[in-house]
């Protein structure tokens, strides 16, 4: 093997320089972070879900007094017309 040939070879890829990065220069740059109109209203949607209750406290104690004094009548129809909605809402 050629010595020579090597060398030549170095020099053309520049294996013995090493440059060094250099910093950009002319102004100062900083992270900027923007919130899209749709992603600010999802997050007031949010706030406002977090702070409803689960429960309808006030629904709930008003079936169960319609219950205890006998007044609470549904119909069977309307219950078997919602269990087979939501069956073939489920299949989906």
């Amino acid at each position: 093997m050629r010595i020579d040939a090597y060398n030549k070879v170095s020099q053309l890829y520049n294996t013995n320089r090493v440059k060094k990065a250099t910093k950009p220069s002319g102004g100062s740059f900083s992270d900027k972070l923007e919130i899209s109109k749709k992603g600010q209203d999802y997050r007031v949607a949010k706030q406002v879900v977090s702070q409803t209750p689960d429960v309808r406290e006030d629904k709930v104690n008003q079936i169960k007094r319609q219950i205890e004094s006998g007044t609470y009548n549904i119909d069977m129809t309307e219950v078997a017309d919602k269990v087979v909605d939501r069956y073939f809402d489920e299949l989906i």
